[in-house]
């Protein structure tokens, strides 16, 4: 996957630990430069309004992606080796 640059760079403005119950409205939120994984697996639908409140478990189930995968992308995006 693609290096993906930070949008927020503020000093604790992106601290976050990502799990799959995470809803994607608090991700997007923390760092909207995130959308750009959710797109990458399929997932179009981030400006739909029951989106922000959808699990990141509950929108990979949707759309037939790895959930661990995501997670693992996301905290790795946000520092969280």
């Amino acid at each position: 996957m693609a290096a993906h640059p930070r949008l927020n760079n503020s000093e604790g403005m992106n601290d976050m630990n990502v799990t799959k119950e995470s809803l994607i409205g608090d991700i997007l939120d923390t760092d909207i430069g995130t959308a750009q994984f959710f797109l990458e697996m399929g997932m179009h639908c981030l400006g739909c309004p029951s989106s922000r409140n959808e699990s990141l478990a509950e929108a990979c189930a949707v759309h037939g992606t790895d959930a661990d995968s995501l997670v693992d992308s996301l905290n790795a995006y946000f520092g969280n080796n």
